[in-house]
């Protein structure tokens, strides 16, 4: 996980097997494209729960939503392009 210059954020859940094949898509583009990554747990925020538990993964670019359950890393690197 990479914080500095933080502009992706994964919402997920410890265990979730698409949680983890989306952080391995984002924390590849987010390293070719030089900005950060954070996880956030459904499990330790329960208005993140509230709001995604029956879409994680749910991925944040800059605060809103870009994608849910898969990650597509064409379109991931062209929405950090902007």
């Amino acid at each position: 996980m990479n914080d500095g210059d933080v502009r992706v954020e994964i919402i997920g859940r410890p265990g979730c097997h698409l949680c983890e094949a989306a952080e391995q898509v984002v924390a590849a583009v987010c390293a070719k494209q030089g900005v950060g990554y954070r996880l956030l747990s459904i499990e330790d925020d329960p208005s993140l729960a509230d709001e995604h538990a029956e879409y994680i993964p749910v991925i944040l670019v800059d605060g809103k939503r870009h994608d849910f359950y898969r990650v597509d890393p064409a379109r991931l690197t062209a929405a950090l392009a902007d």
